[in-house]
């Protein structure tokens, strides 16, 4: 396969669905706390896939910025702190890109610590599904859910039949069977949104760019840039060139009244693990979400909604187990293996554990590592025979 090359088979087809899970319920959530509206939303959020499908031309989708989310969601912020959120963290990574700060960012932490993060990211999506998604609707879930994983396995790497798009053509049929739009009370939406001024700025750079910012960091920059290495060995994507599409598109997406975004390490193995190869399966998932909004937006939600959670948590589940494999390279050095599990634990387990556990580790390998040299030059001299 040319290495440029957009494909649109049952493969990318099955890889668009790969970080729907996780999405989703995000964007729903984030309508209905803010009062946004939601045909402009979808179309803007999809509009931002296809570009980003077209521009790498490898399965690396748009999210939503989750750390943002859970804050909007929570405290029901207002479309101009959303927009100025956008706004502040799309500023702050031009900034960082231009100036060669992620570079350097990149540079000083340890590949150890990266793979902490990839499979602290990873444990998370896996507990989200075995906690939340899976146990939703009871005993017939947990069967659901295992119905979906003997499809999955038995299935994987099947070039004929590709095992995601199984789970969801299932997913769908289900959903059809139910329909009952579950218990979503949406707003009346007016067409228009206030533009990001300066005020707005600063709320959101205080109440969600600054929270977002470590995450973003580590897992929607470096993170992304290393799994793409792992992923896709003969395409090189640099660092700047994650962290400028990552800021344009929150900058535009704010003006043009759309959610925040990243790129993520997450959507990236998600869509990877259901077979998505090209940019191909994000275009069709951002075609997805275009054609949600152009049918009215919350209407076709409601439908989507009622895709069973269960086989949502099994895609999470998948995506959870391509992030884990990653840390295959850290297996030939006991120190090294050591601290991907810690800072994996710290992400899991500690609220900011992004930030936490970039920090600790990256402390920690520096450390160990001057003391290992240390040790090494001090044990070399005492070998070394004195001179007569």
């Amino acid at each position: 396969m040319n290495r440029r090359e957009i494909r649109f088979d049952r493969h990318e087809l099955a890889g668009s669905f790969g970080d729907i899970g996780t999405d989703l319920p995000l964007i729903v959530g984030i309508i209905l706390a803010s009062g946004m509206d939601a045909c402009r939303t979808f179309i803007i959020f999809g509009l931002m896939q296809i570009i980003t499908g077209l521009i790498y031309r490898l399965p690396m989708p748009m999210q939503p910025l989750k750390a943002m989310a859970v804050i909007i969601i929570s405290q029901h912020l207002p479309e101009s702190a959303i927009y100025g959120g956008g706004m502040a963290i799309g500023l702050i990574m031009l900034v960082l890109s231009l100036t060669g700060g992620l570079d350097w960012l990149a540079y000083l932490i340890p590949k150890p610590v990266i793979r902490g993060i990839q499979l602290g990211l990873g444990l998370s999506l896996a507990v989200l599904a075995v906690n939340s998604y899976i146990p939703a609707a009871g005993p017939t879930g947990h069967l659901m859910a295992f119905a979906g994983l003997v499809f999955m396995i038995a299935l994987w790497g099947n070039e004929r039949i590709p095992p995601g798009l199984i789970v969801i053509i299932i997913g769908i049929f289900l959903a059809f069977l139910t329909k009952d739009g579950g218990n979503l009370s949406v707003p009346t939406q007016a067409n228009t949104f206030p533009l990001p001024v300066q005020l707005d700025i600063w709320t959101g750079l205080l109440l969600l760019a600054l929270p977002q910012l470590p995450l973003s960091i580590s897992n929607s920059v470096i993170a992304t840039g290393h799994t793409i290495n792992d992923l896709f060995p003969t395409r090189k994507v640099s660092f700047r060139k994650i962290g400028l599409t990552y800021s344009l598109t929150n900058i535009f997406a704010s003006f043009l009244g759309g959610i925040p975004v990243c790129h993520g390490c997450g959507g990236l193995a998600g869509h990877y693990a259901f077979g998505g190869r090209t940019g191909g399966s994000v275009i069709l998932y951002g075609a997805f979400y275009v054609i949600i909004g152009l049918m009215g937006g919350i209407i076709l939600t409601r439908f989507v909604y009622d895709f069973p959670l269960p086989l949502l948590g099994v895609i999470l589940l998948c995506e959870a187990a391509t992030l884990c494999s990653l840390i295959h390279d850290q297996l030939t050095s006991k120190a090294n293996l050591t601290l991907t599990i810690l800072v994996g634990t710290v992400v899991l387990c500690f609220p900011y554990g992004y930030v936490i556990g970039i920090t600790l580790g990256t402390f920690f390998y520096y450390v160990f590592n001057s003391m290992v040299d240390r040790y090494t030059t001090s044990t070399v001299v005492e070998k070394e025979p004195r001179l007569k």
